[in-house]
């Protein structure tokens, strides 16, 4: 990525970003603290889940701090182009399933490789549950959020970012309380630098794995990616200064991150480590050869995208599969030319891909029983 940018961020610009690992959504807490330490868990979740279904007349008792959010978060910010947000949407609906391997392989095996930003999962018991909870959140965040109107104030996705804005900092307040925990050693949980982090691996990273799989997003898609996962971050309480605009602006931001962040530890290789063995304790696919055949060709995949030393630097074990991405991605860049000769040929592409997405989005989360039926 680097020989796509002009400058490298100087020493200043890193120090610079260092501060952001003691900032947060201040604002979320106190909704945390107000929702479920002053009325309890259960009414706390009953009133936040009437309120994102049925909006803030239906749940008059609710905190002023919840009110308040909401609310402000439905005045669209004058920045938002609505043409940017769909073409967004549309370039990763079109991307199919190599959205979701993309995302699974190189966005989130590749978040492993830092310890930082990795330990509220450690805190919040994600090792002991396994991998499935937080594969079946991303993925059904995923899907609503990139749906198409589906950041439209009140609607699908827009609502799951307010919902995982509220879960971060439940997060953020129940880590800071555990024994052990220390925001010197690895900034406040959930901060605003490891937050930046997350938006890039959903935007810069994600996009880069198309590239690697074949496609050739225009130069709307790409600028539509960024705004469409902006807009998201500023939902899910990043300022949205921090955010970049463009694909160098991304690529500097996420050097600045990189250069302050420790290497792999054993909480992030064993974390790495339930990633990988992930099919085999889902119901999904059926079979046990179907289950470890998936593991070795995401190994394959987490090879190709990763690189050797990455892989190894998680433990993770060679594949003879690692030739399937190569293969893949020749037979994308040709289904490339193909739909770029033909308007028609992209809308079918990206419908045929969206449904592929909710397809196995929705059977994924019924094989681990988290989740709901996402939207088409």
């Amino acid at each position: 990525m680097l020989k796509k940018i002009s400058v490298l961020p100087t020493a200043a610009d890193i120090t610079n970003f260092n501060t952001l690992y003691m900032s947060c959504d201040t604002q979320a807490d106190q909704v945390v603290v107000d929702l479920f330490e002053g009325l309890g868990h259960k009414k706390g979740h009953a009133i936040l889940h009437a309120l994102l279904e049925h909006g803030p007349d239906a749940v008059p008792e609710m905190p002023d701090s919840l009110r308040t959010l909401y609310t402000g978060s439905l005045n669209v910010p004058a920045w938002v182009d609505e043409k940017l947000l769909q073409a967004g949407a549309a370039c990763c609906q079109r991307a199919g399933l190599f959205s979701l391997v993309t995302l699974r392989n190189y966005s989130l095996m590749g978040g492993y490789e830092s310890a930082a930003i990795n330990k509220p999962l450690i805190f919040t018991g994600a090792l002991k549950a396994g991998p499935a909870k937080r594969l079946s959140d991303t993925l059904a965040f995923w899907v609503d959020v990139t749906g198409t109107d589906a950041m439209k104030p009140a609607a699908v996705g827009f609502n799951a970012a307010i919902r995982v804005r509220i879960i971060h900092a439940m997060a953020r307040h129940y880590t800071r309380k555990s024994p052990g925990w220390s925001d010197e050693q690895w900034g406040i949980p959930v901060n605003h630098g490891d937050m930046v982090a997350t938006y890039l691996g959903f935007s810069l990273v994600f996009l880069e794995g198309l590239y690697m799989q074949g496609f050739r997003p225009s130069s709307q898609e790409v600028s539509g990616i960024f705004h469409l996962w902006k807009y998201i971050g500023y939902l899910l309480g990043i300022p949205h200064q921090l955010l970049p605009d463009t694909e160098e602006q991304a690529i500097q931001t996420l050097y600045k991150w990189t250069m302050t962040q420790p290497p792999a530890d054993a909480d992030t290789i064993a974390l790495a480590h339930a990633l990988m063995h992930a099919p085999l304790t889902a119901t999904f696919p059926e079979k046990n050869w179907q289950k470890k055949l998936l593991v070795r060709i995401y190994l394959g995949f987490n090879y190709y995208y990763l690189g050797r030393h990455a892989c190894r630097r998680m433990a993770l074990p060679s594949t003879c599969f690692k030739f399937l991405p190569y293969l893949s991605a020749c037979i994308n860049r040709m289904n490339e030319y193909r739909i770029g000769s033909s308007e028609k040929r992209r809308e079918r592409a990206i419908k045929k891909g969206r449904k592929a997405q909710v397809e196995v989005t929705d059977a994924f989360l019924k094989s681990t029983g988290f989740g709901k039926s996402v939207q088409k």
